[in-house]
């Protein structure tokens, strides 16, 4: 049972993250999607992001995050008494998790770490694919750098974290077995959907199908076994449309990725902003996502919501929220034939894309923002009352 308005005790509650402030989407939004719930449940949320501590271009880019994290540090402990807690995305609580534990006696704020993925997983996916030429940046000289830099930040992150909330079942599996983080201080937590995206969709029969990917441009979101899988689905499907948006490269360099042999069939969309997006996904008819790594991406459940059928990859938090033939087509990571017999089966189909769809929607209607907030408030409070028993 949830407790009422009256009985809840107002927290005071820092939500940061290394990213740009702005609103449009990704972790800003989640953090502003989360923040608002909070508020509406009586507490007080300050904000900080990554331009509220770098001046735009002072710092190279390489180390912008260390440093964001080292003037946060710097920010909490200056102002602890104002806080009575602090959820850090990762890897920005790194210098303030270290200093916490240092200074116990000091009554900083406990320190709730967000955590998208693990690194460990970028790891594991982008090792194999660079042996197929698939990896952009996974050189030799990549993987030093990633592991005596980027690693020990994300670890270090976690090792001094008093709690954990994260997006997917297997990265809060994995911080209990092998970090050793208490099943208390960690929680599962998927994001919400604004009620924007539940909007009246046709499932027309048609033999011009159009398919959608939304994210950034980035090799680990499987966008050469797309490229792959399009070759042969042109020849299939006469009518076949790819569009490619909010991608973050200029069009140029997507179009001259796919070649003269699919330019008839691809479309790009750099920017799309976060208001136009539920009319992105009512202008297709199914859903592409078949990242190799990932936490919980808010596309893939905004998609669902609109009751776009959706095809992506049984690897990270995907699994949690579509069940295979229910809700949408799960395929394996790194596999292009299987994107290929999936996007035919709904080529087919709009009978298979009302069902799937239909059951999308349905099921993103329990994914609210305000439930994530209140199971995000109850990790809060268990953190809270875990740092009074320890005194």
């Amino acid at each position: 049972m949830e407790p009422s308005n009256s009985t809840r005790t107002p927290l005071k509650i820092l939500m940061a993250s290394g990213v740009p402030k702005r609103r449009e989407g990704g972790v800003a939004a989640i953090v502003y999607n989360l923040g608002r719930e909070m508020e509406a449940l009586g507490h007080q949320v300050q904000y900080i992001f990554l331009d509220d501590l770098i001046e735009p271009g002072s710092v190279s880019p390489r180390f912008s995050e260390l440093v964001f994290s080292y003037r946060l540090s710097h920010y909490i402990t200056e102002h602890a008494q104002e806080f009575s807690i602090v959820n850090l995305h990762a890897p920005a609580g790194l210098l303030y998790g270290i200093r916490r534990r240092w200074s116990r006696a000091a009554g900083y704020p406990p320190y709730v770490m967000t955590l998208h993925g693990l690194e460990e997983r970028r790891v594991h996916v982008m090792s194999r694919e660079v042996k197929k030429g698939r990896a952009w940046n996974f050189s030799p000289r990549n993987r030093l750098w990633h592991r005596v830099y980027h690693y020990p930040r994300f670890r270090w992150s976690i090792r001094t974290a008093d709690g954990a909330h994260t997006y997917s079942r297997d990265v809060w599996s994995m911080l209990q077995l092998k970090y050793n983080m208490d099943s208390g201080r960690v929680a599962y937590i998927p994001n919400g959907v604004e009620p924007r995206f539940f909007i009246p969709r046709e499932y027309r029969e048609s033999d011009k199908l159009r398919l959608l990917y939304a994210g950034t441009w980035l090799d680990q979101r499987g966008i050469f076994y797309i490229r792959d899988a399009l070759r042969n689905l042109a020849a299939c499907i006469p009518g076949l449309s790819m569009t490619f948006a909010g991608c973050g490269v200029p069009s140029e360099e997507i179009q001259r990725f796919f070649g003269n042999e699919l330019a008839n069939q691809i479309i790009v969309r750099p920017v799309v902003g976060s208001g136009q997006m539920q009319e992105l996904y009512a202008e297709h008819d199914v859903f592409l996502f078949p990242s190799l790594m990932e936490g919980l991406p808010s596309v893939l459940l905004e998609a669902m919501a609109t009751g776009m059928p959706v095809i992506t990859t049984e690897t990270c938090g995907m699994p949690d929220v579509v069940e295979n033939g229910y809700n949408g087509i799960l395929i394996p990571p790194a596999n292009a034939a299987s994107i290929e017999e999936a996007v035919l089966r709904l080529a087919k189909s709009p009978e298979l894309r009302r069902e799937l769809g239909q059951a999308a929607r349905e099921t993103i209607r329990r994914y609210t923002w305000e439930r994530a907030a209140r199971q995000l408030e109850d990790l809060y409070q268990r953190v809270i009352a875990a740092e009074a028993l320890r005194g």
